[in-house]
């Protein structure tokens, strides 16, 4: 096989197909959203938002976690200035991870990288890095499971809004706990094995639950935790790349 064949071979490629699959392969994520996505609708209702606003924020914000700290914050007159803090703090996660999908987002322009970039999520980014590590080389599979969450994330949102009123779902119900569920479960692609993960994965749970447990406010447990378990994994990784085995080891 000649060099430029080699080239060709690796080339990130953007299709139909691709995005098609990707949203194929999200759909089962879906499940464990519904309640999430019920509890911030509903929320939204009780704090006063109408069915509109509830629905446009859901759009163009599309991040839960962020939509429930800033409407924990909500009141009458609403702190703009707090919520967009409060906000900007929950998604600076987003900026690593961006880089970590780097290797498609650099190939690519237009409105193939912004509707990327506007529907990446957790739960996206985490699909597309497994995507990545098997050899894939199609950007449109991010995309696409990018818009099939956004689209459920919205349906769900609106449909909380309008039941707001009629279920009433008690604090501590297990409904609750299927949306952290659904984060666990997309960690499972994304384990490559103790020798890589175990330890920056055990430092992310301590830092947090310590963090928490301190009556540290929130997004600060997440960020304390997500930081410190990222770096520590950039500190192994950047050593280990010289050591005997590396490249195996990150592969499995």
């Amino acid at each position: 096989m000649s060099g430029s064949e080699e080239r060709s071979r690796g080339r990130v490629i953007f299709t139909r197909d691709g995005v098609r699959r990707g949203a194929v392969t999200s759909v089962p994520l879906l499940i464990g959203m519904v309640p999430f996505g019920l509890v911030i609708g509903v929320l939204s209702a009780a704090k006063g938002l109408s069915f509109a606003e509830a629905v446009l924020m859901s759009t163009f914000v599309f991040a839960g976690a962020a939509q429930l700290v800033v409407l924990e914050l909500w009141t009458d007159p609403a702190p703009i200035l707090a919520a967009t803090i409060a906000a900007l703090v929950v998604n600076i996660r987003m900026a690593p991870m961006g880089a970590a999908l780097a290797p498609w987002l650099d190939k690519l322009r237009g409105w193939k990288l912004w509707g990327t970039l506007s529907t990446l999520v957790d739960h996206s980014f985490a699909l597309g890095i497994a995507e990545q590590r098997a050899g894939g080389r199609d950007a449109g599979f991010l995309l696409g499971v990018g818009l099939c969450i956004w689209v459920g994330w919205v349906a769900t949102v609106a449909a909380g809004h309008l039941g707001g009123g009629l279920v009433r779902v008690p604090p501590g119900h297990p409904l609750f706990f299927a949306s952290i569920a659904a984060f666990l479960s997309i960690l499972v692609p994304l384990w490559r094995g103790p020798r890589l993960d175990l330890l920056p994965w055990g430092v992310a749970a301590l830092v947090a639950i310590a963090a928490h447990r301190a009556a540290l406010p929130v997004p600060l447990p997440l960020l304390l935790g997500s930081f410190a378990g990222a770096g520590l994994g950039a500190w192994m990784e950047m050593r280990g790349r010289g050591m005997p085995g590396w490249k195996d080891a990150s592969r499995g």
